[in-house]
């Protein structure tokens, strides 16, 4: 089975000068957990998901690094976590996005899509034609598809 086959065709995303609140926004009223970041030709540019919102508004102790030479100090966060919260809604997206974006073509095999979901350990996978957004597959998608001739 082919990635067409069985992507979600309506695929809710942000464009790359959204706010981080617009994405929160999409998050919670479409009950999702990341979507993809496209620029004005639907290209996908980046990947924002849920974890990159906790890794920001979580607490960053301070790093001590001690080479031979000399130690350095990376002083963490001194702000409230919702001052923290509230910065980042007026952050641009791609400030926090991931920008290597793992992505599938809308001919890769069901068995290909299902191995780089585990091995990269990521829950949902963007599908591209001509570098387009045309899809996206989730580990659940791959489980309905994998299994539902058998159960």
């Amino acid at each position: 089975m082919k990635a067409h086959e069985f992507m979600v065709r309506q695929v809710y995303k942000v464009k790359q000068e959204d706010t981080v609140r617009t994405f929160i926004e999409k998050c919670i009223a479409h009950r999702i957990s990341g979507m993809p970041v496209v620029n004005d030709r639907n290209e996908i540019v980046a990947y924002l998901s849920d974890g990159d919102i906790m890794r920001y508004i979580g607490r960053h102790e301070d790093l001590i690094v001690d080479s031979f030479f000399q130690i350095n100090v990376f002083v963490g966060d001194n702000e409230l976590f919702e001052e923290r919260a509230h910065k980042l809604l007026g952050l641009n997206v791609m400030a926090i996005a991931k920008k290597k974006v793992i992505t599938v073509h809308a001919e890769e095999d069901l068995e290909v899509i299902a191995t780089i979901l585990g091995k990269k350990q990521i829950k949902k996978v963007p599908v591209e034609r001509n570098h387009v957004l045309v899809g996206i597959i989730s580990r659940g998608d791959v489980i309905r598809h994998s299994f539902k001739a058998l159960l």
